[in-house]
């Protein structure tokens, strides 16, 4: 091999060397930025995020006494689509890049926060801002909702989350006319009454009952069935088919019912200090307890590395029938909750 040949071989190969490195580089911060992107949002504390908002100098901290009714109802919604938008690595479902694109797990937890922000939102629009059905809407809230529910994997113009900071935005403007004094003009309102909690209530435990029977159908149709409560003629009667989940579907279904978990946990957190007035008269604030009880054991950090699916009693855990367990005491406590709202 002569001189020249050599050279271009030494050359040829640096480039090579080069090429791997920079990929191997690549890779790993891909790697990395997906792992830390793809971690699940702590828990905030709604009293404290509603006086930080509420920026009023006579607050001491931790004194929430003062804000008025609805506040931070309203300001927890706002900052839970804050925090989907501003989470490490921002709003993810709408991503076209890696490592985004490929972080299946937390969009399905996003799509679970959204379903909770949206039925928030709309109870607030339809049922909490609203004195009676005859009412006029709040124009603030009027404009809110929409805006969370535009399509949730957009990227192009207009962005999934600049509707959503519209959102936000118009909350906000709610927010501020919720200071207003009493007797003022184009005052905010707010009625935490029994029927308007009652009827938010029945959204929620429509959620729960599908969110608990699709995580129950990651195993045998026959648990399934023991657990929905379905029996096998009624099975034959109806033509219901019960189909177990695929193996590949198992942890989307999971992380969604953990951001439902996350969204639901902080919006009745809200609701104990709002309706608190309501559901002491009505004895009701255990229930609700309950259901904040059954939502932070569902959100207990996880250990393991993939979502395990194990069978019965055997080595592995089913991590799907562990979740399904809370999100039933869950639906049970609301369950109890629409009731006691639903008695004169």
């Amino acid at each position: 091999m002569s001189a020249s040949e050599s050279l271009q071989d030494a050359k040829s190969k640096g480039i090579l060397w080069s090429f791997g490195i920079f990929m191997g580089v690549v890779v790993f911060v891909l790697v990395v930025l997906g792992g830390w992107w793809g971690m699940e949002p702590g828990v905030f504390n709604v009293e404290e995020e509603a006086i930080k908002r509420y920026a009023d100098e006579k607050l001491k901290e931790g004194d929430a006494k003062d804000l008025p009714i609805g506040y931070m109802y309203t300001n927890t919604l706002a900052h839970m689509a804050e925090v989907l938008m501003h989470k490490p690595g921002g709003y993810i479902t709408n991503d076209v890049a890696p490592p985004g694109l490929l972080l299946d797990n937390i969009k399905n937890w996003e799509y679970g926060a959204l379903i909770m922000l949206r039925d928030g939102s709309t109870a607030l629009r339809n049922h909490f801002a609203r004195d009676q059905s005859q009412s006029a809407e709040d124009p603030d809230l009027s404009v809110a909702e929409p805006y969370f529910y535009y399509e949730r994997n957009s990227w192009a113009l207009p962005s999934t989350e600049s509707e959503y900071q519209k959102g936000i935005d118009a909350l906000h403007l709610y927010m501020a006319r919720l200071k207003y004094p009493k007797g003022q003009a184009n005052r905010g309102q707010f009625y935490a009454r029994a029927d308007n909690l009652w009827q938010y209530t029945e959204v929620v435990i429509k959620r729960l009952g599908g969110l608990s029977t699709r995580l129950t159908a990651s195993t045998d149709s026959n648990v399934v069935l023991a657990l929905t409560g379905i029996k096998m003629d009624e099975l034959d009667k109806s033509k219901v088919t019960v189909t177990k989940t695929p193996w590949l579907e198992i942890d989307d279904v999971f992380y969604e019912a953990r951001g439902s978990s996350w969204g639901l946990l902080h919006i009745f957190k809200a609701i104990k200090h709002d309706f608190a007035g309501i559901l002491e008269d009505k004895r009701a604030m255990r229930t609700v307890d309950t259901v904040i009880y059954a939502m932070e054991n569902a959100l207990t950090p996880i250990l393991s590395p993939m979502i395990l699916n194990g069978d019965g009693f055997g080595i592995f855990a089913n991590y799907s029938l562990s979740m399904a367990n809370y999100i039933a005491r869950a639906n049970a406590a609301a369950l109890d909750l629409r009731d006691i709202m639903n008695r004169g």
